[in-house]
């Protein structure tokens, strides 16, 4: 067996859907906890989540929230060249990683090129941002201002171009709104606002080792929260989902 997260969520969702196929589990039947199912395959429970959210879609399993993973379908069978699989689409939490990696490094370099005039937007921006969450909008248009902005900064356009991709990852995924399915409100977005304002401050100061650790914490106060407030079994889930970077962790 592979260790840690080498395995991606569709292998370790295609061996659940074996597991179906193979009558290990009935229509009506309660799958094993997050937490044993992480045990058992050797992967992170992020890995397990995404899984999850993939037969969801699915449509073979039923999550519910305070009671646990139920069958309600059984799979025929999977095919080498399966449907799932051959759609561009990727787990919402390697999604963050992603991010995190390549957007804490975009902010390093930005707070070396960063004017008065990108202060000035990123504050207006993060002023429209509190105004659209305080009226109840759930459009995601500032926050994407937010992070597009920072890119530019950079005035470097294959970073810009990178940073929009993964962006457009997020937007286009149904393995992201499967995950948000599970979240009845987007209020824990207020605590963003905050993480905005230290990435600005770090900005401001022109400071690449606190601007690189704003926006690392940032994504991964996101990572977190998302993974809290979908959890199935139980919110009070241990260690951080992805190992800190020791670059950020040194300075």
């Amino acid at each position: 067996m592979m260790n840690g997260d080498l395995r991606s969520y569709k292998k370790i969702g295609n061996e659940l859907k074996e597991q179906l196929i193979n009558r290990q589990y009935q229509v009506g039947d309660k799958l094993p906890a997050e937490r044993d199912l992480a045990e058992q395959f050797n992967v992170s429970r992020t890995v397990i989540r995404e899984a999850l959210i993939m037969l969801e879609i699915e449509n073979l399993i039923e999550v519910r929230k305070g009671s646990g993973i139920y069958v309600i379908a059984l799979p025929h069978h999977i095919a080498s060249n399966d449907d799932f699989l051959d759609k561009v689409d990727v787990g919402p939490f390697e999604l963050l990683q992603a991010r995190q990696l390549l957007e804490s490094s975009i902010a390093e370099f930005a707070a070396l090129q960063v004017t008065r005039a990108d202060i000035t937007k990123l504050k207006e921006i993060l002023a429209t941002e509190r105004a659209t969450l305080e009226h109840g909008d759930e459009d995601y248009i500032a926050d994407e201002d937010f992070h597009r902005t920072i890119a530019e900064i950079t005035q470097n356009e294959v970073i810009i171009q990178m940073q929009k991709a993964l962006w457009d990852l997020r937007v286009d995924s149904q393995m992201w709104k499967g995950l948000h399915l599970h979240i009845p409100n987007q209020s824990y977005r207020h605590l963003w606002l905050q993480d905005h304002e230290n990435i600005i401050t770090a900005l401001q100061r022109k400071d690449p080792a606190m601007a690189k650790k704003a926006m690392w914490q940032h994504l991964e106060n996101v990572k977190q929260k998302l993974f809290e407030l979908s959890d199935v079994d139980d919110p009070n889930f241990d260690g951080y989902l992805f190992n800190m970077s020791p670059i950020v962790v040194d300075r």
